[in-house]
Order: C-alpha cells, then structure tokens, then sequence
C-alpha cells in the first residue's frame, strides 16, 4: 500500500510539473515587436504585423525558461505602402528569398525581480549572431507581459545593400522593441 501510494504521489508530482511547463499562448493581437531607426536623423518607429512568439516560463523557475520568435520579415509597417514594398526588396530583408527573421534563447537567466537577461541566436537574411539582452516580465490580469530592447547593426545582417550601406541616409543602430502578452 505504501509502494501504491508513492507511485500515486510521484505521478501526481510528474502530471504537475508538466502542466506548469506547458508553453504560453501568445496574445498577438495585444503584443507588438517593431523596429526603432533614425532616417535621416529623424526617429522612425515601425511595427512588424506578423510574428509568432514561443515561450516557455515559469516564474518559479525563470532559468529553466525557453523562447523563440519568428517574424514575417515583408510585414514591417512603415506607414506608406511603397515604402513597405521597398524594404521587402533584395537591399533590404530580400523578403522574397529569406521570408523570416527568427530568434532563438540559448539561456535566460534571473537578473533580479521581474527582470531576466536573454541570450542567443538571431537570424535575419541569413546572418546569425549571438545576442544577449535584459528584459523585464511581470504578471498583469492572469497573463504574463515580456517586455525589452534588443539593440543591433542592421549592416551586420546585410540589411540594407548597395547604395543603402550609406548611413547617412538610414544609421546602422536598430532597437527591436517588444511587448509581448502571454498566458497558459
């Protein structure tokens, strides 16, 4: 009975542990991930339209978390379709041929309360580089709000070809800024 019993407790156990690991459903129409540039020395801020998030949290165990972000890279919205036309082109994200730009955790590790440093991989127009950055999380009605600033040299993706390298016109520093909601 005792062996019963244990067997019960540590399946119950299991059952559990698998149910608070369970992935986040990403609220995509209440989160956001956009692109913060200067042209011509003026702030531009323009929002990615379609993404998918994958994240993996507990905060009980925020090292054992896990994330991976897909975006459409023809989906950025810079406010005149021409221009969005422009930056699927090949100089820009050659949408045509590298239709998305993804990143991938390789570690994420507690930094102090609701803040967490994120490493790894980040890939756009087939380039891939290490990354690292913060990010804060916090609990807002029953859901879980990821928000951070991952700075970049959009040369260092060939973004931007040809005439374009020129950064007079466009910087090379990008902020990829986001917000995203997610809950079981």
């Amino acid at each position: 009975m005792t062996l019963h019993r244990s067997l019960l407790l540590v399946s119950l156990l299991a059952v559990t542990l698998y149910a608070a690991a369970a992935p986040l459903k990403t609220d995509v129409a209440h989160s956001s991930v956009a692109a913060v540039f200067k042209q011509m020395n003026v702030p531009v801020e323009s929002r990615f339209k379609k993404f998918n998030a994958q994240i993996d949290y507990d905060p009980a165990r925020p090292d054992a978390a896990k994330a991976s972000v897909e975006i459409d890279t023809a989906s950025l919205d810079l406010g005149e379709p021409e221009m969005n036309r422009e930056v699927a082109k090949k100089e820009w994200f050659n949408s045509a041929q590298f239709p998305k730009a993804s990143f991938v955790s390789t570690g994420i590790r507690a930094a102090g309360p609701g803040k967490l440093n994120v490493s790894g991989k980040l890939s756009i127009k087939g380039k891939s580089a290490d990354v690292s950055f913060p990010l804060t999380v916090k609990a807002e009605a029953g859901k879980q709000v990821f928000e951070g600033a991952l700075p970049i040299r959009r040369l260092a993706y060939n973004v931007g070809e040809g005439e374009w390298k020129d950064t007079s016109m466009v910087a090379d520093e990008v902020v990829i800024k986001f917000r995203v909601i997610a809950a079981q």
